[in-house]
């Protein structure tokens, strides 16, 4: 996978070589509240990309290092994950960015690259979104992209201190996105 990038987003395939570039922001707590896994600990940040390089050397997953145009610093991670090919179905996921940039636009930039990436050269016909169920403010940003509340599954994952969430599934078709330039 090559570099994505617009005017306030570049998103660099994620490696052993430049995972580093992530631990200061990844040490700021509460980044991944709401999904499985410890990472701001070194031990939780070592595991969590650990997990994430033998995804992509399996073929499940696409993991990316954001980086911030605007302040030309790393701010993040995200990743296409869960992928389906014979289904051309993927999901975006696994996103976490330091609260500094949390309200920028730089998480709307980063899922506009992803989709068009998505809808564009990879051939999806649709990416979904799993999402704890209470955190509204990721709820809000994808529902802003035009993805639709497909359904909620109940006690589906547990989190590092033990609760169960229900994961809310999102799904967004490609005739239903609206950066496709037929749309």
């Amino acid at each position: 996978m090559e570099t994505l990038e617009n005017a306030r987003a570049r998103l660099i395939p994620l490696d052993a070589k430049n995972q580093h570039l992530l631990q200061e922001v990844a040490r700021e707590p509460g980044l991944i509240r709401y999904s499985p896994g410890i990472l701001h600990t070194p031990e939780g940040f070592s595991t969590y990309m650990g997990k994430a390089m033998a995804e992509a050397a399996q073929g499940q997953s696409i993991p990316f290092l954001i980086w911030d145009k605007k302040t030309d610093t790393p701010a993040g991670s995200t990743r296409f994950m869960r992928i389906d090919r014979v289904n051309k179905v993927v999901e975006i996921g696994s996103t976490w960015i330091g609260k500094a940039y949390w309200g920028t636009g730089l998480n709307t930039a980063v899922k506009q690259l992803m989709l068009a990436q998505a809808f564009g050269p990879l051939g999806f016909e649709k990416v979904t979104f799993r999402i704890d169920s209470r955190n509204l403010r990721s709820r809000g940003a994808v529902e802003k992209l035009g993805a639709i509340l497909e359904g909620t599954l109940r006690e589906d994952v547990y989190l590092a201190d033990g609760f169960k969430r229900d994961t809310c599934v999102y799904g967004l078709l490609r005739r239903e996105w609206p950066g496709l330039p037929n749309a």
